[in-house]
């Protein structure tokens, strides 16, 4: 990738490649809701909504979320949804937007950033570790539909 990759914050009118990018995390059928997802992370204090772009394409989208602790001094932010472009991968795309994600969560007062990542997603733990992040040992869920 050239150096006019940009990160920025994500704006409603880029619904449609977003949608493009989690169909390719597995998730297929955002398109009825997304816009309203989009405008709701944007106007959310505690939430950020990054993508990278070039030359008016987008090659990847990062969700992040800032959560305040109770009993520790730092806050943590949370990856909700990290993905790049299935053509892409390897360039260096995912890094660059991981360093901005840890920017924002210093200049935010977090201690950590957290991430729940399937274990069928093998690729992405790689990633992940190239980039200091380590295991934590359980991670519980309980659906409410």
């Amino acid at each position: 990738m050239s150096k006019e990759l940009q990160i920025r914050d994500a704006t409603a009118a880029d619904a449609a490649e977003i949608t493009t990018l989690l169909a390719s995390l597995g998730y297929p059928d955002t398109e009825p809701f997304i816009g309203q997802r989009i405008q709701t992370l944007l106007l959310h204090p505690d939430a950020r909504l990054l993508v990278a772009e070039q030359h008016g394409r987008l090659y990847g989208v990062l969700s992040l979320h800032f959560i305040p602790q109770l009993a520790l001094a730092g806050d943590f932010c949370r990856i909700s949804y990290f993905c790049i472009g299935d053509d892409v991968r390897g360039q260096g795309i995912g890094a660059l937007l991981e360093v901005r994600a840890t920017e924002l969560a210093r200049a935010r007062n977090c201690d950590r950033i957290e991430v729940h990542c399937h274990s069928r997603r093998t690729d992405a733990h790689r990633f992940y570790a190239r980039q200091g992040y380590t295991e934590s040992p359980k991670y519980l869920m309980k659906s409410v539909r």
